[in-house]
């Protein structure tokens, strides 16, 4: 479990097809507290530590991985968005982020508004019911509030999110440009909803 508040931003330094993607990503975490086996978010995946050194720690990456998430995010040299798991205790200062991503969106447009950046990012028909205004999203592993949100007629949606020259520097958010693709997970309250509605609907 994740809250989505980005600790550290690691660069790939290698990635290597084995039966998997084997990836070494360098960082900036005190490596010696953390266990092999331990669940560490890397742009809003959760993956398991493998392999690790003095700064430096290694994942698998499974077909499956690569296949639901963003285009070029395994490549060598990408930076990634990096949050180590909830423990019990933590503040809880984004939301409840299971590192599990729902689908990947299209960077649209991005347009400077005051001192910040105006982002905006079309998701496909299975998401587009579960993004709402004021709500939570979580893109490329950073909890962020949707500003706004508009139903396009083929069923996508394209919503707005205003990110603040803090996040913008401390996060890779700052390395996106129109035609980025990103990780895109929904709030797991939007998630429990739907369900219910569902077999409300189905009686």
């Amino acid at each position: 479990m994740f809250t989505g508040i980005i600790t550290d931003i690691g660069t790939i330094t290698r990635a290597e097809q084995r039966g998997d993607l084997r990836l070494v990503i360098r960082c900036g975490y005190d490596m010696a507290g953390v266990d092999l086996g331990a669940s560490i978010a890397c742009s809003g995946v959760c993956l398991t530590v493998v392999d690790k050194g003095a700064d430096w720690f290694a994942i698998d990456a499974s077909a499956e991985t690569v296949s639901k998430t963003a285009s070029g995010m395994w490549a060598e040299g990408r930076r990634l968005n990096l949050e180590r798991a909830l423990k019990i205790g933590d503040e809880l200062g984004g939301h409840i982020v299971t590192g599990h991503v729902d689908g990947v969106g299209e960077v649209t447009a991005i347009e400077p508004e005051g001192d910040s950046h105006r982002v905006s990012v079309t998701v496909g028909a299975a998401i587009a019911p579960f993004i709402a205004a004021k709500g939570s999203v979580t893109v490329d592993g950073v909890s962020l509030t949707v500003n706004s949100v508009a139903d396009n007629e083929d069923g996508t949606a394209t919503f707005g999110l205003n990110i603040i020259p803090h996040t913008w520097d401390v996060t890779a958010l700052g390395d996106l440009a129109v035609g980025h693709a990103v990780n895109i997970e929904i709030d797991v309250l939007a998630r429990y909803l739907a369900r219910m509605q569902e077999r409300l609907s189905a009686r």
